[in-house]
C-alpha cells in the first residue's frame, strides 16, 4: 500500500484521492457541500481522527468508529467466547460503560489495552444497531477501503514506476474517472 494516501468518500458519491497533502484534502472536502450531520467514519488511528478535526465544524460532524475495527479489537481480548459476544451485544447498541465493566477484572494487557481503547472512542462508539436498522449511514468503512483499492490498483499496474510527484495527478484523475467525470 502506498504510505500517505487519503481516501474520502461523500455522500456515497463523490470520491477524492490525495498523496501527502493532508492540507488539499481536507481543502477540497470543505469545499464541497456538506450534508448535516457530516459523519466521518474512522478505523481508530488518530491520522484520520486529527483530518476529520479539519472538516467542517465540531457541531456538525459526527465521528462514529467503524463497527468492524471494533469487532476486530474486540477479538484481540481473546478469552472467554461468552464475555466476548456480551461485550459485543452491549456495543452493538453502544452502551460502552456496560461494555467495559466486563473487563475490568482482567489483568492481561490485551483486555487492558481494549478498555483504553474503548475509553478513547466512546465518544465515537454509537448505537451501531439503531443506525444500521434505521440506514442512517454505513457503519464500516468498506465502501471506502474498496475505494481505496480501485484507485491505488491504477498505480499498481504490473512493471509500472511512478515518480512520487506524479502520483498525485493519476490520484485526481482515478477519482475523476470513479466519480464519472471523464468520458470514455
Amino acid at each position: 500500500m502506498i504510505k500517505s494516501l487519503y481516501n474520502f468518500r461523500l455522500q456515497g458519491i463523490y470520491y477524492g484521492a490525495f498523496f501527502q497533502d493532508n492540507l488539499s484534502l481536507t481543502d477540497w472536502v470543505n469545499s464541497q457541500r456538506l450534508l448535516y450531520p457530516l459523519v466521518c467514519l474512522g478505523d481508530g488511528h488518530d491520522g484520520v481522527w486529527n483530518l476529520f478535526q479539519e472538516i467542517g465544524t465540531q457541531q456538525q460532524r459526527q465521528e462514529i468508529l467503524d463497527w468492524y475495527h471494533l469487532k476486530e479489537n474486540l477479538c484481540k481480548v481473546g478469552g472467554s467466547i461468552k464475555r466476548l459476544k456480551a461485550a459485543e451485544s452491549l456495543l452493538w447498541q453502544g452502551l460502552v460503560p456496560e461494555a467495559i465493566a466486563l473487563f475490568v477484572d482482567l489483568k492481561k494487557k490485551p483486555a487492558q489495552n481494549f478498555i483504553n481503547y474503548l475509553k478513547k472512542h466512546s465518544e465515537r462508539i454509537v448505537n451501531y444497531e439503531y443506525f444500521s436498522s434505521e440506514g442512517f449511514c454505513s457503519i464500516g468503512s468498506g465502501a471506502v477501503e474498496s475505494a481505496v483499492k480501485q484507485i491505488v490498483k491504477r498505480l499498481k499496474i504490473s512493471g509500472a514506476q511512478w515518480k512520487l510527484e506524479n502520483v498525485p495527478r493519476m490520484l485526481q484523475l482515478r477519482s475523476a474517472y470513479l466519480n464519472g467525470q471523464l468520458a470514455c
